[in-house]
């Protein structure tokens, strides 16, 4: 996790993908891993960008990916991006069984070990 200051926003998206491991096609799951690399990469160059975390089991397909940013402004137009909106059109579409999304404002934050 990174440093954030209070005031921050983490959007935590949570998902179960369609289908199970077994029959998923390897092409979906390509298609998948690629799209969710795009996006990773065009996230960070977004203003406003300050991380991301992103896990998801094997087994019951479900997923969590907290995305963590300087303001809700920033938060909001990462959203809006057109190559975004293709993302959450196909996961809608062809990729999750359910989802949901949170924005949090950051109040605090910490870790062990502190740096």
């Amino acid at each position: 996790m990174m440093d954030l200051a209070p005031g921050a926003v983490a959007v935590i998206f949570t998902s179960v993908r369609r289908g199970d491991a077994s029959t998923r096609l390897a092409a979906d799951a390509d298609a998948y891993g690629d799209m969710a690399e795009a996006m990773a990469k065009l996230a960070a160059e977004q203003p406003g960008f300050l991380g991301m975390e992103s896990v998801r089991d094997p087994v019951s397909l479900r997923g969590i990916t907290v995305s963590y940013w300087a303001d809700d402004p920033s938060a909001r137009s990462w959203k809006q991006v057109s190559e975004h909106l293709v993302a959450q059109r196909r996961g809608r579409e062809e990729w999750y069984e359910e989802y949901s999304v949170v924005v949090a404002e950051v109040t605090r934050a910490y870790r062990h070990p502190a740096e």
